[in-house]
């Protein structure tokens, strides 16, 4: 049976209804993603939400949540990258997405407050997200974007 890492991703708004991406630092590509990681063995898909928005964008507070997702949507990792990535341990991942909403200001952004994951980060229409992102995310970024999309059309 396939085994999926269980996670979370954030489908960060900002007042402009723009959705936010980071491009990571630990790949040489050209690729943009939405905040995500995995859930902690002791951590609720909320606590991880958070966790991993402040991780990564160093925002703490002045958002809200606005829907999560009502099931888990998965992604397949390319079958070069299975023996890979976490070690070989899952074939893809689980997720709960949680649709936020960014009520502060850009300077709050911090991309240094923990250890570094995303080297740039920049507002776009939601709907680019589906051209910027590494292919093998692509189906579940447009499940994303259809469970989410009262939120910005």
């Amino acid at each position: 049976m396939k085994k999926y890492r269980k996670g979370v991703g954030i489908f960060l708004l900002n007042k402009e209804k723009k959705l936010w991406v980071g491009q990571r630092i630990d790949k040489k590509n050209k690729f943009w993603q939405m905040p995500q990681g995995g859930i902690d063995y002791d951590e609720t898909p909320i606590q991880a939400m958070r966790r991993e928005l402040m991780e990564e964008s160093g925002i703490k507070k002045n958002f809200e949540i606005i829907k999560e997702t009502g099931c888990w949507l998965k992604y397949d990792l390319p079958k070069e990258l299975v023996g890979v990535v976490w070690n070989g341990k899952y074939v893809g991942q689980k997720q709960k997405w949680f649709a936020c909403r960014f009520f502060g200001d850009d300077q709050e952004i911090r991309l240094d407050s923990y250890t570094p994951e995303f080297g740039r980060w920049k507002w776009i229409n939601p709907s680019d997200s589906i051209n910027l992102v590494v292919p093998f995310k692509k189906k579940l970024y447009k499940k994303i974007l259809e469970e989410f999309s009262f939120l910005y059309n």
